[in-house]
């Protein structure tokens, strides 16, 4: 039998569909691309925006007109939030929400042998997943937490993510000796709000801790984070050189007005006093960052106040949303919503800011030496990956192997904007 995926949205959705085709390849199954003939066709979805909705109906769609034979699939958060659309229109053929999205194999391998099973009966599980041995990429994604409390006015993810839920430590580390064991030597935390980690008498620090003190050749990375306030105790942390000094820390707005329109928790003042405490703290360190344009009541002072404290931080990466209604949150009733066309040009103008500021941290790395692991290498020999900054690389070097450490030195950069990478060279050849 072949099986083919496609996933949109988050880290969480990303690690998912690796556990995922994971379980079905140590099945049997033939994991097989999306352009090809397939018996299964699973679509792991998301719902975080209106375009990100239409994203996925189009994804179906185009899947259901190509293939009109295969089962189809789709699983994630649009499924927890227009599931009764989805079936109505027939556009898939089994609609399973997240807390039973780890039973997918079960579900459809006993589809193929006659038996129908009713997703809704069964248990729900959000950690339900073995470890993901053969995944679609060279990291190795770990989720921790699921769900989220904070109530964001512009958001739908405790909605269809529920509240939040933290998975059992020892879980976590069983999972990541599995991985490490198995060759992975990047391991990437990810969760809704990971930060608000808390198991017992475990909370999101402590774990770290812990995995750092496991045995094996391996760094890890924290992903996407909401921003808290970090203690001494954490930032040291990063002097353990396992830990890659990166963050993705979520800002959405920097004007007071409109974080607390969002009804963030915090103001745009301590996230910058964060940010200048953990580049004091850790040297060149890579914070990256969200952000919303055009949410209801933005003035064009608070676009400017915003766009300002970007430079101020000077995030590296800013991922760009603009403002997208979303029935059922209170910010969908708020009035003074921004014209879309306001909307793309404040967008462009943060998309500038952030390739600005990329420019100039690629430059003030220049000559300084990284970690690289290799992630794939080009029939050219061209070798691409990360180093443990995040920072996107190229090497041209001898005896080189994907999933491999090399010590390289910064030479220069190559492209622009969001192409941007840096040039590197082998450390022992400098």
């Amino acid at each position: 039998m072949k099986i083919a995926f496609k996933t949109l949205g988050c880290r969480v959705n990303l690690y998912e569909t690796d556990a995922l085709a994971s379980r079905f390849k140590a099945a049997g199954y033939e994991i097989v691309d999306a352009d090809e003939d397939t018996d299964i066709f699973v679509v792991n979805t998301c719902t975080v925006t209106n375009q990100s909705d239409q994203k996925c109906r189009q994804a179906l769609h185009q899947i259901r007109r190509q293939h009109p034979e295969s089962l189809i699939v789709a699983t994630g958060c649009m499924v927890n939030h227009r599931k009764n659309e989805l079936l109505e229109n027939k556009t898939v053929d089994y609609a399973i929400d997240n807390e039973r999205k780890y039973a997918l194999f079960n579900i459809i391998d006993k589809h193929f042998k006659g038996e129908q099973v009713d997703p809704e009966g069964l248990d729900v599980d959000l950690f339900g997943y073995q470890p993901a041995f053969d995944t679609f990429h060279t990291r190795s994604l770990i989720k921790i937490h699921d769900g989220c409390n904070n109530f964001c006015s512009y958001c739908l993810i405790p909605m269809v993510r529920g509240r939040a839920t933290s998975r059992s430590d020892k879980d976590i580390y069983d999972n990541i000796r599995s991985v490490v064991d198995h060759g992975f030597k990047e391991i990437v935390l990810t969760g809704v709000n990971m930060g608000r980690y808390q198991y017992q008498d475990v909370n999101f620090e402590g774990l770290v801790e812990n995995i750092l003190n496991i045995d094996g050749d391996f760094r890890l990375r924290i992903s996407s984070i909401e921003p808290d306030n970090f203690s001494d105790r954490f930032l040291r942390l990063f002097e353990n050189e396992k830990l890659a000094p990166h963050m993705h820390i979520c800002l959405q707005s920097g004007a007071e007005n409109t974080l607390k329109a969002m009804r963030r928790h915090y103001t745009a003042a301590e996230f910058k006093n964060m940010c200048e405490r953990i580049k004091t703290t850790i040297p060149d360190f890579n914070i990256t960052t969200d952000l919303i344009v055009g949410f209801p009541g933005e003035t064009e002072e608070d676009f400017l106040e915003s766009a300002e404290m970007c430079r101020e931080v000077g995030f590296s990466h800013i991922h760009t949303f603009k403002y997208s209604v979303r029935n059922g949150t209170k910010a969908a009733t708020m009035p003074n919503q921004i014209p879309e066309k306001i909307k793309t040009e404040r967008s462009a103008v943060i998309r500038n800011i952030s390739s600005e500021n990329k420019k100039r941290y690629f430059e003030q790395m220049i000559g300084k030496q990284q970690k690289m692991l290799i992630e794939r290498i080009s029939s050219d020999g061209i070798a691409q990956g990360y180093g443990e900054n995040y920072i996107p690389m190229r090497l041209k070097g001898k005896h080189l192997e994907k999933n491999t450490f090399v010590d390289v030195i910064v030479d220069g950069i190559i492209g622009k904007g969001d192409k941007a990478e840096v040039r590197v060279i082998q450390a022992d050849t400098f």
